[in-house]
């Protein structure tokens, strides 16, 4: 994949020969209209926002108005316009986040030092740490290692090492962050891939590997509350506006067929979308074997690694079932690895010029926009916009609206401010339809995981996009089915498996 100035999809185009004006052979005098179109379309739509007139006050059922500030139309501009800068990638990624901070500050939306601090959130120190952690397994040789075991374990069929490498990311999921999961088994793919191909570039196999990497991280992740925040967050909001509780094995025991059964569609999806050019990778299980084998044996910077990741990944789970451990803050704990890797010398100052900045840069991006729509009241007036349309709709309508929102909300802005401005919403519209609020917390935790369309949308996706394997149009196109699936899966769930299964659906 191409990410050169030009932007063109012509990858070939990065290995030519750079000229003494700095720019290709043959493209002194090239216009790309497409890529023009779409760079003028972005600042378009927020022209658009902008500039209109006012709009309509939105009222939730009990009468409260909500009513759209001029800054929150100007943040809803901003919005269109990076999702379209995003999406089409016309200038690298990274950059269209600047822009957003630039924007804010330029516009008045908000005031420069608040639009640019979101880019130092804690969650984005926590994805430079989870990083991080990936390229200390790269670089140690831990990565290659466990992925040679793997490939003896899984054999030479490429569906079977696909599977392995979805149900083992799922599987991580129930006992740790997501996204430290993406980052644990991240250098691990890479390394597998690097088995199935010695050509530069990317293959059907990488990208299979890579988004499915992502997706079914977010699968996985719904099913216990350590896979993510967005859990705890949402049984929060629960116990306040119904006084009823969830408990941790509760929740799982809801959500755990719907992740296993999401990961093993997301696998024959994949194997269908993307089928890998071989079937079979011949002597792919003695190669493995023998590559192992010439590693010797573990070395003492291996070892040191492995006692400080999972030393960090201990604390995070148990910061779930200890009370006593809240004050651990994740981003703490997992860059207390990182400082722990130079201080014993396992990384030096040199590997920093590894990290993928471009991928903290478009992370940072995503908190200042989510926190943009949330602070002008832009997220709650559309939320309470969209959820009041449903209000007099059948139940099952009323359930599978409040899932689709937030499906749509969680690719755009933080799973957990997705979670945080519709659900207390809908669980105030529900008793109106005489709707029980379990079903509306479960069904919104199910589409919070799974943001299948943006990069910003999840840690995930942003990890699996610097494999190089996909560009963003590929990811959206490709999470478009995917997104269709979930939906139907969780409508038979609400229609039908989970009433079978204890949860109720209408009130008494």
């Amino acid at each position: 994949m191409d990410h050169g100035p030009e932007y063109s999809g012509e990858g070939d185009m990065a290995l030519a020969v750079v000229g003494s004006d700095g720019r290709l052979p043959g493209t002194e005098h090239r216009f790309d209209l497409k890529r023009t179109l779409l760079m003028l379309l972005g600042p378009g739509l927020f022209c658009l926002a902008y500039f209109s007139p006012s709009w309509p006050d939105a009222v939730d059922p009990e009468g409260k108005v909500f009513v759209l500030s001029p800054e929150g139309k100007a943040a809803l501009g901003l919005f269109l316009f990076t999702v379209t800068w995003w999406v089409a990638e016309v200038v690298p990624i990274g950059v269209t986040s600047i822009a957003v901070g630039v924007i804010q500050a330029l516009m008045l939306i908000r005031p420069a030092r608040v639009a640019f601090t979101d880019f130092l959130d804690p969650s984005v120190w926590f994805i430079l740490g989870s990083l991080t952690i990936g390229m200390v397994f790269t670089k140690t040789g831990l990565t290659r290692r466990i992925a040679y075991k793997m490939l003896v374990l899984v054999g030479e069929r490429t569906s079977m090492i696909l599977l392995g490498c979805f149900v083992l990311t799922s599987g991580l999921t129930l006992i740790m962050a997501h996204t430290a999961v993406a980052a644990t088994v991240y250098p691990l793919f890479l390394a597998i891939h690097s088995l199935y191909t010695d050509k530069e570039g990317p293959t059907k196999f990488g990208k299979n590997l890579f988004m499915g990497m992502a997706y079914v991280a977010g699968a996985g992740s719904i099913i216990t509350l350590l896979g993510a925040a967005r859990g705890a967050m949402a049984i929060g909001f629960f116990r306040d506006i119904t006084k009823r509780t969830v408990s941790f094995f509760e929740l799982t025991w809801y959500m755990l067929p719907v992740g296993v059964i999401m990961t093993i569609l997301l696998w024959i999806y994949f194997m269908v979308y993307f089928r890998p050019e071989k079937k079979r990778i011949p002597g792919l299980r003695d190669r493995a074997r023998k590559l192992y084998a010439s590693m010797g044996p573990i070395t003492r910077q291996e070892v040191l690694t492995l006692v400080i990741v999972f030393s960090a990944i201990t604390l995070l789970g148990l910061r779930s079932f200890i009370p006593g451990l809240d004050f651990l803050h994740k981003s703490a704990v997992i860059l207390t690895a990182t400082v722990l890797f130079f201080a014993f010398k396992i990384l030096k100052i040199e590997d920093l010029e590894e990290i993928p900045w471009n991928i903290i840069l478009l992370f940072g991006g995503a908190m200042s926009i989510g926190f943009c729509l949330w602070q002008t009241g832009a997220a709650k007036w559309l939320a309470v916009h969209w959820l009041t349309m449903f209000q007099q709709a059948p139940w099952f309508l009323f359930v599978m609206g409040i899932a689709f929102f937030v499906m749509l909300m969680t690719n755009f802005i933080m799973n957990v401010a997705a979670i945080a401005i519709s659900l207390p919403v809908a669980l105030v519209i529900a008793p109106y339809l005489n709707v029980s609020p379990e079903v509306v917390l479960y069904a919104s935790l199910v589409t919070a995981g799974m943001p299948f369309l943006l990069l910003v949308g999840a840690a995930p996706n942003a990890i699996a996009y610097a494999s190089n394997q996909f560009s963003t149009k590929e990811f959206f196109l490709c999470g478009i089915p995917a997104s269709i699936i979930m939906m139907i899966v969780l409508g038979l769930f609400v229609l039908l498996i989970w009433p079978l299964m204890g949860m109720p659906v209408l009130s008494s």
